[in-house]
């Protein structure tokens, strides 16, 4: 939890934002100046600019008690219906009033919400693992860490001026669907207690992997790592093109031995200067469990008799009045906690078999196949920069795929951009697209470009090959005329892509 200093200011900062907004709700600001200022404060005009939204800083996606009261309560008194869940581990409040976004931003800060530093040039939420510290298989419990990160730079977010926004992870060794391998700063636990980090990867324009400089970080010096890169990226990022601002293109100024040694340098003077030194312990889980369920949305916790269940609403976009459900869940269940995921999901941990029976009751309304978790953006009819709505192109596949009876497995999980930004993570996805256009009969229609063959798996993380352009109109059939290839030779989709690339390429030639 933030210092009651730092709480203060952020209130004093909310007070000016006031201002701010009211100008540009008159017209009084234009829109890139605007978004110059509320960026700082996660906040963005939509692409209607009579409608904002607020980015919600939660780290390591840890949706407590507290943070679901705020979202029942932004639902029941500020009339909020559209809560996005992002691939940042976040929670998006759309659609909303101007004069409500200041209003939010202070009444989230009793709910221990920060909005600050969620848009703009500011380090963003950071991640972990989900599941971290109850998944089996795990090398350590990231949470303490990923939650001391948090506050670190949250508290340093007003005295640092970067050229870009700092996305940090951390990976529990077991799970790495928060992207370790290719994100500003990733760090992966091992089993002796130390991480492996990765600097200076991304998704996006000009999408790399990230440099491995440390295999054997200490859990207790990640701050001086964490700071060296923001100094790192303060003396040689790009401040002049935007385009080009991102901590992954000083691979290409500095070459990838430059920047590694330019880092490690920067990690030796931090440590000279002292004071970050982290001492933190994860708490652990004491509950006890007992029986057994079997369930394709339920997993089994390293805490024996104990489970996790997994609930994923249909693009990401939670039901206004899921807040309150799961709030109820959370109260009448012991040590019961909720998590959002990277893939646009919440789990719901410290289970006994009875109560994740009674959660799978209550999550019935969310995906219930491993195409309906596909993952996609808040897409073009709401975002400014969004190029198509990739929202409703994957409400029309998901709604086409049901009625045609496709069976769970014959297609994966997908992800959906609405434009190169990446939000979805489709560069990294088995099948993966980013809005376009196609030109049919000398005229522009909406199309998203496929990327192919990506992966966030733990130690196989590997990027798409883009390739086709698909007419929006047409990839509900596209998907249909797939599963049903899939299926009519009884495989799940790893097992037929594998042996199937021929039949593959030749549905996709049928609509590229």
């Amino acid at each position: 939890m933030m210092n009651e200093k730092w709480e203060e200011q952020f209130r004093e900062q909310i007070h000016g934002f006031v201002g701010t907004i009211e100008k540009f709700d008159k017209g009084e600001i234009d829109r890139k100046a605007y978004k110059g200022i509320s960026g700082g404060f996660g906040s963005y005009a939509q692409r209607d600019p009579s409608k904002h939204m607020l980015r919600l800083r939660m780290a390591g996606g840890n949706l407590t008690e507290k943070r679901l009261e705020f979202l029942t309560e932004a639902v029941k008194d500020y009339g909020v219906e559209l809560m996005k869940l992002t691939t940042c581990e976040t929670v998006q409040l759309h659609n909303l009033k101007a004069e409500q976004v200041p209003v939010l931003m202070e009444k989230a800060i009793a709910s221990e919400i920060y909005s600050r530093g969620g848009g703009g040039d500011n380090p963003r939420n950071i991640m972990m693992s989900p599941l971290s510290g109850v998944q089996k298989g795990e090398a350590f419990d990231v949470k303490p860490y990923a939650e001391a990160a948090a506050e670190y730079l949250l508290s340093i977010a007003g005295e640092i001026h970067m050229p870009r926004k700092l996305k940090v992870a951390f990976s529990n060794g077991a799970d790495d669907s928060v992207h370790s391998a290719f994100r500003d700063m990733g760090f992966m636990a091992n089993p002796d207690g130390t991480f492996t980090l990765r600097i200076a990867g991304g998704l996006g324009g000009g999408y790399k992997m990230g440099i491995l400089v440390d295999e054997h970080v200490a859990a207790t010096e990640i701050l001086y790592y964490i700071r060296a890169m923001i100094e790192t990226f303060c003396q040689h990022g790009n401040y002049e093109n935007r385009a080009k601002a991102r901590t992954r293109f000083m691979q290409e100024t500095l070459g990838a031995d430059g920047l590694k040694a330019a880092f490690l340098e920067n990690v030796v003077k931090m440590k000279e200067k002292g004071g970050l030194d982290l001492h933190v312990e994860a708490k652990p889980v004491t509950k006890k469990g007992s029986g057994e369920i079997v369930d394709k949305r339920v997993v089994a916790q390293k805490q024996p008799g104990l489970y996790a269940v997994a609930y994923h609403p249909i693009g990401g976009c939670l039901p206004a009045g899921k807040p309150a459900e799961l709030l109820s869940l959370v109260r009448e269940i012991p040590d019961a906690e909720c998590r959002i995921a990277p893939h646009e999901t919440i789990y719901i941990i410290n289970l006994t078999a009875d109560e994740a029976k009674k959660v799978l009751e209550a999550t019935e309304d969310g995906a219930q196949s491993t195409f309906e978790n596909s993952v996609a953006c808040i897409g073009a009819a709401i975002c400014q920069q969004g190029v198509r709505d990739s929202q409703a192109a994957l409400r029309a596949a998901v709604e086409a795929v049901r009625e045609a009876g496709i069976p769970d497995g014959a297609l994966p999980k997908i992800c959906i951009s609405g434009c190169p930004s990446s939000c979805s993570g489709h560069q990294a996805a088995a099948i993966g697209f980013q809005g376009a256009a196609k030109t049919v009969d000398g005229k522009p229609e909406s199309a998203f470009k496929m990327f192919v063959g990506g992966s966030d798996k733990l130690g196989a993380a590997r990027f798409g090959e883009a390739g086709a352009v698909i007419l929006e109109r047409d990839l509900p059939k596209f998907f249909v005329d797939l599963g049903k290839a899939v299926a009519s030779r009884n495989m799940n989709w790893e097992t037929w892509i594998a042996g199937h690339e021929d039949e593959f390429k030749a549905i996709v030639e049928k609509y590229a």
